[in-house]
């Protein structure tokens, strides 16, 4: 690099920009990151919780890049005070969230068979027939209803939890402990309590299966303990967190519906023209904000330039995955929600090593969930104005807490 090369990239640093990280409703796109992309590919942020400053990178290549590049770590986030959403930040040293290969590749190798397309096929039929079970209950008790409530909450947490072996009669505690454990309402404490009694479970749950032969997650993860290829501990943090990860579907399909039931225009093509559904899923997964600013951040080990700006080892890394979503140079007219979009590369399970592992299973629910209820309900629609229906407030992912509907 020249002197010239290196005095440019040393002067090229964007001045930080707070990011409240507002409660938003609807599917608005959050009107601060939309300026933090218009002023550069790679920003500085400043979020509500945390220490210092850290950059936030936004242009879909790049955002591919880092997710992807060994010189950018998780596992040193766990020694830094670093700016984040999240009040409190209570990481489990060498959960899987926070690991590096090769110990992150040899922890999820333990569960890839449940997550296959072929694990995850092994779920269809019983998820369709609990879906169908919970649509007969709505129709049964007629309207109006909230369809939070009576398909879109109980259908991901009977779906994750029969993936990941846990009992139908514990479903209750795992969606109370979730909840609590993804909420900044509550602080702290309830939010450490939360995760230590679903830690708990997971650790009586996989310690009991350790010669099981079971294709259930839980099985496999306590045969992998049993072999010694994991701990137990690795294994309960693994478990805890794909137990949590599952009911994303559940903000992800309630902004799916309400995308649907407030254009109905695109609610009836995609109800006449079966065949268009499953790309239009990847594009209005590609298309909804799923979360609140940004997840987790990685560090950088080494000096890495981006876009023109000298990241320096030891400074925070966030990608934005909705930002990437809406890149113009990969998405022609970003803001259009285009059923026939193909290809559609979006990220919104991330990319690189920490690709959700669920990403497959959230694709079939997804699908599962709009069929039925295009097919099943016809005339479903919205009781109350767009505006009224109320949105999470305080909560890492973005969803609706309630959708009144009516048919």
């Amino acid at each position: 690099m020249t002197e010239t090369e290196e005095a440019t990239l040393t002067e090229a640093v964007p001045p930080v920009r707070y990011w409240p990280a507002l409660d938003l409703t609807g599917t608005d796109f959050d009107p601060v990151l939309r300026e933090l992309m218009a002023e550069g590919p790679v920003t500085r942020i400043q979020l509500p919780n945390g220490e210092g400053w850290a950059w936030l990178v936004t242009r879909y290549d790049d955002v591919r890049m880092v997710t992807n590049d060994p010189r950018f770590g998780r596992e040193a986030v766990m020694d830094k005070p670093v700016t984040r959403l999240a009040p409190h930040f209570i990481p489990d040293r060498g959960a899987v969230g926070f690991l590096d290969p090769p110990d992150h590749t040899r922890l999820r190798r333990s569960v890839t068979a449940a997550f296959t397309a072929k694990g995850v096929e092994r779920v269809r039929e019983k998820a369709r027939a609990l879906l169908d079970r919970m649509v007969d209950r709505l129709l049964a008790d007629g309207p109006p209803a909230d369809l939070t409530a009576a398909v879109l909450s109980p259908f991901p947490i009977a779906v994750i939890c029969e993936l990941m072996g846990v009992p139908a009669a514990d479903r209750h505690d795992m969606h109370e402990w979730t909840q609590l454990i993804l909420s900044s309402a509550h602080g702290k404490e309830v939010s450490e309590r939360a995760k230590r009694e679903m830690s708990a479970y997971f650790r009586d749950l996989v310690g009991r299966r350790v010669d099981s032969t079971d294709e259930d997650v839980a099985s496999l993860l306590g045969a992998a303990v049993g072999l010694g290829e994991v701990t137990l501990e690795e294994a309960v943090g693994l478990a805890v967190l794909l137990q949590i990860g599952g009911e994303a579907v559940t903000n992800n399909s309630g902004q799916m519906v309400y995308l649907l039931l407030t254009r109905p225009e695109l609610a009836e093509r995609l109800r006449y023209e079966p065949a268009v559904r499953p790309r239009a899923i990847d594009e209005l997964l590609r298309y909804i904000p799923h979360r609140n600013a940004v997840g987790l951040s990685r560090i950088a080990l080494e000096d890495v330039e981006i876009g023109g700006v000298r990241i320096r080892a030891g400074d925070a890394v966030y990608v934005s995955y909705l930002a990437a979503n809406r890149d113009p140079e990969v998405f022609p007219d970003p803001e259009t929600i285009d059923v026939t979009r193909s290809p559609n590369p979006h990220v919104s399970f991330g990319f690189g090593p920490h690709y959700c592992p669920g990403g497959q299973l959230a694709r079939l629910e997804s699908e599962l969930i709009v069929d039925a209820l295009l097919d099943r309900i016809p005339g479903l629609k919205l009781a109350v104005p767009p505006e009224e229906v109320p949105f999470r407030k305080g909560a890492l992912i973005r969803g609706p807490e309630a959708l009144p509907v009516m048919w």
